[in-house]
């Protein structure tokens, strides 16, 4: 018997099946990475379709760290533990504490119902007293015609026909009163009604007005109140301190044939004066908030957004970062490592409960600057460190990856609030801003053109303005499209809504 013996390669037979394993290895690593990306985007789409909104985290129950809007004292949460004896004491009432209805204000008209009892004359018997009962009630809205009778005379003394010279009319292409105008520009930016409605509501009250007529009201009023805006703009970037944010509106465009397109709502916002700016552009490319700010100087805190990473290189303008922004990106992560998102969550409830003390208690200036020093500061540099030696442990493309690089690769933007008195920790105050907007579109969906897009934000601008200043914005609309064609351009400033005063005040 004869036996043959064949060579074989067993080490390169060995390294070829040892690399298609690491091979396979591989492939099976990245397609469980696309798993896990893949569940944590359907868990997100979940949240947004079906969970609730709200960004409120809540601690383990054995975990004494104060939540975001339900915080301890600051001393619990910043220093160290003490111990308090309280004193409780038993109170019994014989009576429920009820201080009973609200007063009907005074200012209210009084529609006076008189009863008396059968069979009594008023005018012989002896009055007693009178119960009085007062109920609130409401009667519909009323149009009614606003007729100028101007009476011409003639003076026999001087032989001349005299007539009163016509009133000055912000409207005098259309017989519309501002009033109207005013009303349907309140209740569509600010009640948020599309015309649509409302046009059918004047229907019910008798009066019948075209699309095309109240789109000319529209039109004509923001035509009145461009040189107002324009000044409200100006006066917007002047200040030392803006919010930025963005949001999207669908637009009718004659180009786009079936669909709309979508455009943006870029807003600044100075939280210390109140003041906020809508200006609305076809795209969110950086060109748009270039073309605004191209000559501000000052603080500039917005989102992490590519677009405004520009502005951080153009001098005299300093970005500063958002916490809540960062805050979400765990509050997202959770579901991934909820270790580590936990952690970074409990220390950032420790950081807002020092802004919730500073606010609670009216510290402003450089008392503030300093509580912020002792106390926001070290507990920042802390949770940076920490961070960075967590980022370490983690897979880079996952959702805590990508949270704890959101951070660190801006750790200095969001800590940059910290070192001053006048910043804000986040950049909520303009978010607050465009919940109105957000409303509105799911109302009347779509802007019927981009200037009509522009227009409205004419309209955002000054109307938010006016609540955030507590002005009734009708009241403030009315008055100032009476007033503002005969209004010298010089002086146009006095009609802002911070510095009006109704006519026939001083």
């Amino acid at each position: 018997m004869v036996t043959t013996f064949t060579n074989i390669d067993y080490k390169a037979q060995f390294e070829k099946a040892l690399s298609t394993i690491e091979s396979q290895q591989l492939t099976i690593e990245s397609q469980q990475f696309t798993i896990q990306a893949l569940q944590l985007e359907m868990l997100l789409l979940k949240k947004m379709l079906f969970g609730s909104r709200h960004e409120k985290f809540m601690v383990a129950a054995d975990s004494t760290a104060p939540t975001l809007f339900d915080v301890t004292a600051i001393a619990e949460v910043i220093s160290t533990t003490t111990t308090a004896v309280i004193q409780k004491t038993t109170t019994t009432r014989l009576q429920p504490n009820h201080k009973g209805r609200n007063q009907l204000p005074e200012e209210l008209r009084r529609e006076i119902q008189l009863i008396n009892p059968d069979g009594i004359d008023p005018a012989i018997a002896k009055k007693l007293g009178e119960d009085v009962t007062e109920t609130l009630a409401y009667k519909s809205g009323e149009l009614f015609v606003k007729r100028v009778v101007r009476t011409k005379f003639f003076d026999p003394v001087t032989n001349r026909i005299v007539q009163a010279p016509a009133p000055d009319r912000a409207f005098e292409r259309c017989n519309v009163d501002p009033s109207l105008v005013a009303q349907v520009i309140v209740e569509k930016y600010v009640d948020h009604m599309p015309l649509h409605r409302q046009l059918n509501r004047y229907v019910r009250l008798g009066v019948a007005i075209s699309d095309s007529t109240i789109g000319d009201w529209l039109t004509f009023a923001a035509g009145l109140l461009l040189p107002l805006y324009q000044a409200h703009k100006k006066l917007v970037l002047s200040c030392g301190y803006l919010h930025a944010d963005e949001t999207t509106l669908k637009v009718l465009d004659r180009v786009k044939k079936g669909t709309t397109h979508l455009g943006y709502y870029w807003v600044y916002q100075s939280h210390e004066q109140k003041l906020v700016l809508f200006d609305y552009q076809t795209g969110r490319g950086r060109e748009g908030p270039e073309s605004i700010l191209k000559t501000y100087q000052g603080y500039l805190q917005t989102d992490g957004y590519a677009a405004y990473e520009y502005f951080g290189d153009q001098p005299g303008i300093i970005l500063v970062g958002c916490l809540a922004h960062a805050r979400r990106k765990f509050i997202d992560a959770i579901s991934n490592r909820k270790d580590i998102a936990t952690h970074v969550l409990t220390e950032m409830q420790k950081i807002y409960a020092i802004e919730r003390h500073l606010s609670d208690n009216g510290i402003v200036g450089n008392e503030k600057l300093l509580y912020r020093k002792d106390n926001a500061i070290p507990l920042l540099k802390e949770l940076g460190s920490w961070m960075q030696e967590a980022y370490t442990k983690v897979l880079p493309k996952s959702a805590i990856g990508k949270a704890l690089f959101y951070c660190l690769n801006r750790w200095e933007k969001l800590c940059l609030y910290a070192s001053t008195s006048i910043l804000n920790i986040d950049n909520n105050p303009v978010e607050n801003s465009l919940r109105g907007v957000a409303i509105g579109r799911k109302n009347y969906m779509f802007a019927g053109s981009h200037a009509a897009a522009q227009r409205a934000a004419m309209f955002y601008s000054l109307l938010a303005t006016c609540k955030n200043y507590g002005i009734n914005p009708y009241a403030w609309l009315h008055d100032v499209l009476n007033r503002i064609a005969a209004h010298p351009i010089s002086r146009i400033s006095d009609l802002l809504p911070q510095n009006w005063k109704p006519q026939g005040t001083s």
